[in-house]
């Protein structure tokens, strides 16, 4: 059985075996919404996000569409207490190993990859350590999470501008 692929540098449809790095990758930044399909290659973009950051994380969005977005991130500092008022968020640790809580301090426990975490929005949440770099989630945001979605518990911890930057 032959699979197929979208080229998106050639707007065709091929069975061929290669794969074009633009192909995998096809959305860069967020405001990028028109893919109807998509196949993405989340190890190359995972290595692809910087070495290190001025913010707590930043991310590249595969998808972006009103009823969820699809996103890859880097976190590079362990993430305050903070929540999201407006989306559910799905979180599958791709690499990285940390702490992580939700709802309360009481439930915080170490991470791995292949695990996914969730929390509804308005869930409290935060990663107090990073046990092994690099920390890659790819996550889901139910419905589309805006960049600005973001309310840190103590105010002095950040605003969205420090918490997060897209990768461009």
């Amino acid at each position: 059985m032959s699979r197929l692929f979208f080229l998106l540098s050639e707007n065709r449809w091929t069975n061929e075996e290669r794969i074009e790095s633009e192909t995998l990758c096809p959305v860069t930044n967020m405001n990028q919404t028109t893919i109807d399909t998509g196949r993405f290659d989340v190890g190359k973009i995972a290595a692809s996000l910087p070495e290190t950051a001025t913010t707590l994380l930043v991310d590249h969005y595969l998808t972006n569409r009103e009823a969820a977005s699809a996103r890859v991130f880097r976190v590079y500092k362990p993430t305050p207490p903070h929540y999201h008022a407006t989306c559910d968020e799905y979180l599958y640790v791709f690499s990285g190993r940390g702490t992580f809580w939700m709802g309360d301090e009481s439930t915080s426990a170490e991470f791995g990859p292949g695990e996914l975490l969730f929390f509804k929005r308005g869930t409290v949440h935060a990663q107090p350590k990073i046990l092994q770099d690099p920390v890659v989630f790819l996550s889901i945001d139910t419905p589309r999470r805006d960049p600005k979605d973001i309310v840190f518990v103590n105010p002095e911890d950040g605003t969205p501008e420090t918490f997060i930057r897209a990768d461009q």
